[in-house]
Protein backbone atom coordinates (compact mmCIF):
# COMPACT_ATOMS: atom_id res chain seq x y z
CA UNK A 1 0.00 0.00 0.00
CA UNK A 2 3.28 2.70 0.58
CA UNK A 3 3.82 2.11 -3.29
CA UNK A 4 0.62 4.62 -3.93
CA UNK A 5 2.73 7.47 -1.98
CA UNK A 6 4.82 7.90 -4.86
CA UNK A 7 1.96 8.52 -7.05
CA UNK A 8 0.17 12.23 -7.61
CA UNK A 9 -2.82 11.46 -5.13
CA UNK A 10 0.15 10.23 -3.08
CA UNK A 11 2.31 13.21 -2.95
CA UNK A 12 -1.34 14.95 -2.23
CA UNK A 13 -1.67 12.26 1.00
CA UNK A 14 1.76 13.14 2.41
CA UNK A 15 1.07 17.26 1.96
CA UNK A 16 -2.44 16.50 3.17
CA UNK A 17 -0.68 14.24 6.20
CA UNK A 18 1.09 17.02 7.59
CA UNK A 19 -2.09 19.09 7.85
CA UNK A 20 -3.94 16.81 9.53
CA UNK A 21 -1.69 16.48 11.82
CA UNK A 22 -2.56 20.00 13.52
CA UNK A 23 -6.20 19.40 13.68
CA UNK A 24 -7.65 18.05 16.69
CA UNK A 25 -9.60 14.86 16.77
CA UNK A 26 -13.31 15.69 16.81
CA UNK A 27 -12.44 18.84 14.50
CA UNK A 28 -14.08 19.64 11.23
CA UNK A 29 -11.49 19.37 8.47
CA UNK A 30 -11.04 21.52 5.70
CA UNK A 31 -13.49 21.21 2.73
CA UNK A 32 -12.32 19.60 -0.51
CA UNK A 33 -12.53 22.88 -2.04
CA UNK A 34 -10.40 24.30 0.43
CA UNK A 35 -7.49 21.81 0.14
CA UNK A 36 -7.78 21.90 -3.66
CA UNK A 37 -7.42 25.64 -3.82
CA UNK A 38 -4.91 25.82 -0.86
CA UNK A 39 -2.80 22.92 -2.08
CA UNK A 40 -3.13 23.18 -5.78
CA UNK A 41 -4.12 19.91 -6.31
CA UNK A 42 -7.55 19.02 -8.31
CA UNK A 43 -10.43 17.86 -5.95
CA UNK A 44 -10.45 14.87 -7.59
CA UNK A 45 -6.57 14.25 -6.43
CA UNK A 46 -7.89 15.32 -2.67
CA UNK A 47 -10.68 13.32 -1.98
CA UNK A 48 -8.50 10.34 -3.18
CA UNK A 49 -5.71 11.17 -1.38
CA UNK A 50 -7.99 11.66 1.98
CA UNK A 51 -9.54 8.20 0.76
CA UNK A 52 -5.55 7.13 1.02
CA UNK A 53 -4.90 8.06 4.08
CA UNK A 54 -8.04 6.51 5.75
CA UNK A 55 -7.20 3.14 3.92
CA UNK A 56 -3.98 3.27 4.99
CA UNK A 57 -5.27 3.48 8.82
CA UNK A 58 -4.07 6.90 9.19
CA UNK A 59 -7.09 8.66 9.86
CA UNK A 60 -11.08 8.30 10.37
CA UNK A 61 -13.45 10.35 8.92
CA UNK A 62 -16.99 11.25 9.46
CA UNK A 63 -19.23 13.17 6.97
CA UNK A 64 -22.21 15.18 8.06
CA UNK A 65 -24.02 16.22 5.01
CA UNK A 66 -24.20 20.14 5.18
CA UNK A 67 -21.91 20.13 8.62
CA UNK A 68 -18.64 18.99 6.63
CA UNK A 69 -16.27 16.12 7.37
CA UNK A 70 -14.93 15.87 10.90
CA UNK A 71 -11.76 13.95 11.81
CA UNK A 72 -12.87 11.35 14.18
CA UNK A 73 -9.77 9.47 14.87
CA UNK A 74 -6.02 9.92 13.52
CA UNK A 75 -2.83 8.41 14.25
CA UNK A 76 0.18 10.62 14.46
CA UNK A 77 3.08 8.63 14.42
CA UNK A 78 1.47 7.24 11.19
CA UNK A 79 0.91 10.79 10.01
CA UNK A 80 4.10 11.62 10.32
CA UNK A 81 6.02 9.00 8.86
CA UNK A 82 3.60 9.63 5.65
CA UNK A 83 4.55 12.99 5.57
CA UNK A 84 8.25 12.25 5.87
CA UNK A 85 8.39 14.06 9.65
CA UNK A 86 10.60 11.99 10.92
CA UNK A 87 11.46 12.98 15.01
CA UNK A 88 13.84 14.58 16.42
CA UNK A 89 16.72 13.45 17.48
CA UNK A 90 18.72 15.19 20.41
CA UNK A 91 22.15 14.64 22.28
CA UNK A 92 22.23 15.53 26.25
CA UNK A 93 24.65 14.70 28.78
CA UNK A 94 24.92 11.23 30.55
CA UNK A 95 21.96 11.49 33.07
CA UNK A 96 23.83 10.89 36.31
CA UNK A 97 22.54 13.65 38.35
CA UNK A 98 18.55 14.83 38.77
CA UNK A 99 18.98 17.87 37.24
CA UNK A 100 19.55 16.04 34.29
CA UNK A 101 17.12 13.09 34.66
CA UNK A 102 14.79 16.28 34.81
CA UNK A 103 15.74 18.01 32.07
CA UNK A 104 15.53 14.44 30.13
CA UNK A 105 12.41 13.87 31.54
CA UNK A 106 10.56 17.74 31.00
CA UNK A 107 11.93 17.72 26.94
CA UNK A 108 10.35 14.05 26.67
CA UNK A 109 6.66 14.96 28.29
CA UNK A 110 6.88 18.59 26.82
CA UNK A 111 6.95 17.01 23.37
CA UNK A 112 4.39 14.47 24.13
CA UNK A 113 1.68 16.83 25.51
CA UNK A 114 1.92 18.68 21.95
CA UNK A 115 1.77 15.32 20.45
CA UNK A 116 4.88 14.97 19.39
CA UNK A 117 7.56 12.50 19.32
CA UNK A 118 11.56 12.83 19.97
CA UNK A 119 14.49 10.79 20.76
CA UNK A 120 17.32 11.58 23.04
CA UNK A 121 21.00 10.28 23.50
CA UNK A 122 23.32 10.47 25.77
CA UNK A 123 27.25 11.44 25.66
CA UNK A 124 29.28 12.57 27.69
CA UNK A 125 31.40 16.30 27.04
CA UNK A 126 30.01 18.67 25.38
CA UNK A 127 32.42 18.81 22.38
CA UNK A 128 31.08 15.32 21.46
CA UNK A 129 27.47 16.42 21.44
CA UNK A 130 28.15 19.57 19.35
CA UNK A 131 29.77 17.26 16.85
CA UNK A 132 27.21 15.08 16.33
CA UNK A 133 25.07 18.41 15.28
CA UNK A 134 28.00 19.60 12.59
CA UNK A 135 27.86 15.82 11.67
CA UNK A 136 24.05 15.90 11.04
CA UNK A 137 23.79 12.56 13.45
CA UNK A 138 21.67 14.51 15.84
CA UNK A 139 19.41 17.69 15.17
CA UNK A 140 20.45 19.40 18.36
CA UNK A 141 22.86 19.21 21.17
CA UNK A 142 22.27 20.27 25.26
CA UNK A 143 25.58 21.76 26.34
CA UNK A 144 26.36 24.82 28.82
CA UNK A 145 26.24 27.69 27.61
CA UNK A 146 30.40 28.20 28.02
CA UNK A 147 30.48 25.69 25.69
CA UNK A 148 28.49 26.70 23.04
CA UNK A 149 29.86 30.30 22.43
CA UNK A 150 33.27 28.80 22.64
CA UNK A 151 32.46 26.21 19.88
CA UNK A 152 30.44 28.10 17.74
CA UNK A 153 33.34 30.76 17.00
CA UNK A 154 34.88 27.92 15.10
CA UNK A 155 31.58 27.00 13.66
CA UNK A 156 29.86 29.57 12.89
CA UNK A 157 27.06 27.60 10.77
CA UNK A 158 25.80 26.22 14.35
CA UNK A 159 23.56 28.86 16.17
CA UNK A 160 21.97 28.42 19.68
CA UNK A 161 18.71 28.30 19.09
CA UNK A 162 17.18 27.97 22.46
CA UNK A 163 18.28 29.46 25.99
CA UNK A 164 16.63 27.37 29.01
CA UNK A 165 17.78 29.45 31.94
CA UNK A 166 20.36 29.96 34.87
CA UNK A 167 20.88 26.96 36.72
CA UNK A 168 19.12 24.60 34.14
CA UNK A 169 21.99 22.76 33.14
CA UNK A 170 23.92 22.48 36.59
CA UNK A 171 23.59 24.18 40.30
CA UNK A 172 27.18 25.13 40.80
CA UNK A 173 30.89 23.79 40.58
CA UNK A 174 32.86 22.89 43.40
CA UNK A 175 36.44 21.63 44.74
CA UNK A 176 36.27 18.32 45.73
CA UNK A 177 38.74 16.88 47.87
CA UNK A 178 39.97 13.45 48.24
CA UNK A 179 40.86 13.99 51.85
CA UNK A 180 38.44 14.91 54.92
CA UNK A 181 41.18 16.40 56.72
CA UNK A 182 42.06 18.76 53.76
CA UNK A 183 40.57 22.12 53.98
CA UNK A 184 42.24 23.72 50.90
CA UNK A 185 43.88 22.80 47.92
CA UNK A 186 48.11 22.54 48.70
CA UNK A 187 51.31 22.22 46.30
CA UNK A 188 51.62 19.34 44.28
CA UNK A 189 48.04 18.08 44.59
CA UNK A 190 47.06 16.07 41.79
CA UNK A 191 44.07 17.67 39.74
CA UNK A 192 41.74 15.75 37.72
CA UNK A 193 40.63 17.25 34.45
CA UNK A 194 38.49 15.85 32.08
CA UNK A 195 40.07 17.39 28.66
CA UNK A 196 36.79 16.39 26.17
CA UNK A 197 34.89 18.32 28.37
CA UNK A 198 35.01 21.40 27.61
CA UNK A 199 33.41 23.22 31.12
CA UNK A 200 35.13 20.86 33.73
CA UNK A 201 38.40 21.97 31.43
CA UNK A 202 37.75 25.67 31.74
CA UNK A 203 36.85 25.46 35.08
CA UNK A 204 39.41 23.49 36.29
CA UNK A 205 42.70 25.81 34.49
CA UNK A 206 40.89 28.67 35.29
CA UNK A 207 41.24 27.33 39.14
CA UNK A 208 44.24 26.46 39.04
CA UNK A 209 46.13 28.87 36.83
CA UNK A 210 50.13 29.58 38.09
CA UNK A 211 49.52 26.65 41.27
CA UNK A 212 51.89 24.05 41.68
CA UNK A 213 49.88 21.62 40.90
CA UNK A 214 49.85 18.35 38.67
CA UNK A 215 47.04 17.55 36.26
CA UNK A 216 46.01 14.38 35.40
CA UNK A 217 43.73 13.75 32.35
CA UNK A 218 40.64 11.40 33.71
CA UNK A 219 37.63 10.86 32.16
CA UNK A 220 34.69 12.97 34.19
CA UNK A 221 32.97 9.43 34.61
CA UNK A 222 35.67 8.51 37.22
CA UNK A 223 36.07 11.30 39.24
CA UNK A 224 33.94 9.73 42.23
CA UNK A 225 36.66 6.49 42.30
CA UNK A 226 39.55 8.60 41.88
CA UNK A 227 39.06 10.64 44.56
CA UNK A 228 38.00 7.72 46.91
CA UNK A 229 41.02 5.75 45.42
CA UNK A 230 43.30 9.09 46.07
CA UNK A 231 44.54 8.64 42.79
CA UNK A 232 43.98 12.48 42.35
CA UNK A 233 43.65 15.04 45.19
CA UNK A 234 41.07 17.31 43.68
CA UNK A 235 38.81 17.67 40.89
CA UNK A 236 36.29 19.77 39.88
CA UNK A 237 32.70 19.00 40.01
CA UNK A 238 29.29 20.05 40.13
CA UNK A 239 27.04 19.77 43.29
CA UNK A 240 23.84 18.44 41.47
CA UNK A 241 26.40 14.74 41.55
CA UNK A 242 24.66 13.66 45.09
CA UNK A 243 27.38 10.79 45.57
CA UNK A 244 30.25 13.40 45.38
CA UNK A 245 27.76 15.75 47.60
CA UNK A 246 27.39 13.22 50.38
CA UNK A 247 30.82 11.54 49.71
CA UNK A 248 33.49 14.26 49.64
CA UNK A 249 34.53 17.86 51.57
CA UNK A 250 34.33 20.73 48.33
CA UNK A 251 35.26 24.35 48.46
CA UNK A 252 33.99 27.44 46.48
CA UNK A 253 36.08 28.90 43.51
CA UNK A 254 38.78 31.56 44.42
CA UNK A 255 39.64 32.46 41.11
CA UNK A 256 37.36 35.27 39.60
CA UNK A 257 37.84 34.07 36.18
CA UNK A 258 36.57 30.51 37.87
CA UNK A 259 33.66 32.25 39.37
CA UNK A 260 32.85 34.01 36.03
CA UNK A 261 32.62 30.66 33.92
CA UNK A 262 31.27 29.29 36.68
CA UNK A 263 28.08 31.19 35.31
CA UNK A 264 27.67 30.12 32.27
CA UNK A 265 27.71 26.82 32.54
CA UNK A 266 25.09 26.62 34.83
CA UNK A 267 22.83 27.88 32.10
CA UNK A 268 22.05 24.93 29.44
CA UNK A 269 21.35 25.98 25.66
CA UNK A 270 20.31 23.97 22.44
CA UNK A 271 22.84 24.44 19.67
CA UNK A 272 21.43 23.28 16.26
CA UNK A 273 22.79 23.40 12.76
CA UNK A 274 21.55 27.13 11.83
CA UNK A 275 20.64 26.26 8.18
CA UNK A 276 18.17 23.65 9.49
CA UNK A 277 16.66 26.11 11.76
CA UNK A 278 13.21 26.84 10.07
CA UNK A 279 13.12 23.08 9.74
CA UNK A 280 13.99 22.58 13.34
CA UNK A 281 11.58 25.60 14.77
CA UNK A 282 8.90 24.23 13.42
CA UNK A 283 9.50 20.78 14.89
CA UNK A 284 10.13 22.53 18.42
CA UNK A 285 6.43 24.78 17.61
CA UNK A 286 4.23 24.54 20.76
CA UNK A 287 6.94 22.86 22.72
CA UNK A 288 6.95 25.22 25.67
CA UNK A 289 10.60 25.59 27.64
CA UNK A 290 8.73 26.76 30.69
CA UNK A 291 7.13 23.56 31.02
CA UNK A 292 10.20 21.68 30.09
CA UNK A 293 11.68 23.64 33.23
CA UNK A 294 8.83 22.57 35.46
CA UNK A 295 9.16 19.05 35.13
CA UNK A 296 12.71 19.72 35.78
CA UNK A 297 12.05 21.07 39.11
CA UNK A 298 9.74 18.92 39.98
CA UNK A 299 12.06 15.40 39.37
CA UNK A 300 14.86 17.37 40.99
CA UNK A 301 12.79 17.94 44.70
CA UNK A 302 11.42 14.53 43.60
CA UNK A 303 7.71 15.09 43.38
CA UNK A 304 8.01 13.50 40.01
CA UNK A 305 9.55 10.36 38.88
CA UNK A 306 12.10 10.50 36.44
CA UNK A 307 10.98 9.24 32.78
CA UNK A 308 13.00 9.08 29.93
Amino acid sequence: MWEKLYSKNGLAAKIIAQELIELETGEKIPRVADYSEKLNFGRGTVQSALSLLEEMKAIKLEPRGHLGTFLMRKDNDLLREIAGISPLIGSMPLPYSRKYEGLATGIIEAFESVGKKLYLTYMRGGLNRIETVRTKRSDFAIVSKVTAEKVLVDYPNLKIMKKLGKNSYVSVHKVFLSDPAIKNVKDGMRIGVDLDSLDQKSLTFAEFEGRNVEFVNINYMQIFDMLHSKSIDAAVWNVDDRRMSTSFNSIDFESPVAKEISEGTSEAVIVIDGEREAEILTKWNAVEIQKILEIQGSVESGERLPSY
